[in-house]
């Protein structure tokens, strides 16, 4: 077969993507918002092999950056959490250091991850993905021996970097039906730097011309067969040096891989930097949205429509529902962040209410939940116990809620009749709940901020 006249450029022969805000990192929960793009339809089982057993030498920490944590849960697991909402993705396979796997099956356990299996990796790359093929293939003899069906082998296993967390499904199917039809699939993304050549002496030879170039980037897809026996028909030499299955599937099976120009988002966090920024972009996405509730109560739909409308220049959306009763009962479930908007005193019971069925949902699990008190408050009010008795009770409630995962917050508001005044308190409500959503500070919970 005749090679692509765009060459690849792989690892550190390319300057990596810098971080790009993920199209596919839902704060709703899959098929929960009108805005998710329709589910791509997979007749042929696809089945995941994540490596994950680096060292992460490059970002100077002592833990391995496939198992920092953000927001309370690791990097691996936000991965994880990517192929798992993918209906047709049927298994993953883990690779880690066999020092690390007591660690891993942790966090499977503790996340709940369902389609996960665990195994130990090898002393490179390849030699780890490998054992993650095997591991495919091993449970294809397990089934065989039940006297079951072997349609548990996949068609197409999908290779990817634990540390790749913003994947989208819609480019998972383009490399899925690729390596369907081509035996072989992998993303590419533009050179964003111009790659030369250098003598021994440490002087330039020559120069690359970057149009003819492309980096390659993960995932990557094959067919069983051909991944596979690219494995084992490779040297020693390849299991001890080689980085690119691609490589692996043409020059060992005559595969040519179907290329095919990845997202932005394809990223891999490889610095310390690169940590940073995922975590900024999973806070960001997580606080785009949230679900209003009023009670039905003519004041408080009144000032919930009112955040509406504020909420939008702070780039957030917010569904005002009355309550969680009907067939509004599964509604909000599909969401992270909960605003309860009350206006009569001694009105915390229904944030109580809602903290209880949110605890019931068992949904904290993956990212912090947030929800944040709003009480509308008129002059009268202010001069009762209110001032003395919220806070208390608040904080009370915040700190059993914290430990579900969930983070409550308090602000207040106080009725003007003052149009103008009014306007920019209900503005300055907006900024603190996107501020809160977005920062999800432990330092605030249980706080009954002043608006």
């Amino acid at each position: 077969m005749e090679l692509s006249p765009i060459k690849v450029l792989q690892g550190d022969e390319r300057e990596p993507d810098r971080p790009a805000q993920p199209g596919v990192f839902p704060s709703r929960e899959a098929g929960m918002s009108a805005q998710q793009p329709a589910e791509r339809c997979v007749d042929f089982p696809v089945s995941v092999v994540l490596p994950a057993g680096g060292t992460g030498e490059r970002t100077g920490l002592q833990t391995p950056k496939q198992f920092c944590s953000f927001l309370g849960r690791p990097l691996i697991s936000y991965t994880i959490q990517a192929f798992e909402r993918v209906s047709w993705i049927q298994s993953i396979m883990v690779v880690v250091a066999k020092e690390n796997m007591d660690l891993m099956m942790d966090i499977v356990q503790r996340f709940q991850h369902r389609k996960v299996r665990v195994v130990p990796g090898g002393s490179t790359r390849h030699r780890s993905i490998c054992n993650g093929v095997l591991a495919l293939g091993e449970e294809e003899e397990e089934e065989e021996e039940e006297d079951r069906s072997s349609a548990g082998r996949p068609k197409v296993v999908i290779i990817h970097d634990a540390v790749r967390p913003f994947v989208e499904e819609d480019f998972l199917h383009k490399i899925a039906i690729a390596a369907k039809e081509q035996g072989a699939a992998g993303a590419i993304r533009p050179l964003v730097s111009t790659v030369i050549a250098t003598t021994s002496e440490g002087y330039l030879d020559h120069s690359l011309e970057r149009a003819k170039f492309r980096a390659s980037e993960m995932p990557q897809g094959f067919t069983y067969e051909v991944i596979s026996q690219a494995y084992q028909r490779c040297t020693e030499s390849d299991f001890q040096f080689g980085t690119e299955c691609l490589h692996l599937a043409l020059q060992y099976c005559g595969t040519n891989a179907k290329l095919i120009e990845g997202p932005p988002t394809l990223w891999k966090v490889t610095y310390k930097r690169d940590l940073a920024a995922a975590e900024s972009i999973i806070k960001e996405t997580l606080s785009r949205s949230a679900c209003v509730l009023t009670g039905g109560v003519t004041r408080a739909v009144t000032l919930a429509e009112a955040l509406q409308k504020a909420a939008g220049f702070v780039e957030m959306e917010l569904d005002v529902i009355p309550d969680l009763t009907g067939e509004r009962a599964r509604y909000p479930f599909g969401e992270w962040n909960f605003i309860q908007v009350s206006v009569s005193h001694g009105c915390l019971s229904e944030v109580e209410n809602l903290l209880l069925a949110l605890e019931a949902e068992n949904r904290a699990l993956l990212h912090p939940l947030v929800v944040i008190w709003v009480h509308l408050s008129s002059s009268e009010e202010l001069s009762v116990s209110l001032r003395a008795a919220e806070p208390v009770a608040i904080m009370d409630l915040a700190s059993s809620a914290k430990l579900q995962n969930i983070l409550l917050y308090g602000i207040q508001l106080h009725q003007s009749k003052d149009e103008d005044l009014w306007e920019r308190s209900v503005s300055k409500v907006a900024e603190i709940a996107s501020a809160l959503i977005r920062e999800r500070s432990p330092a605030l919970v249980g706080q009954l901020l002043q608006a």
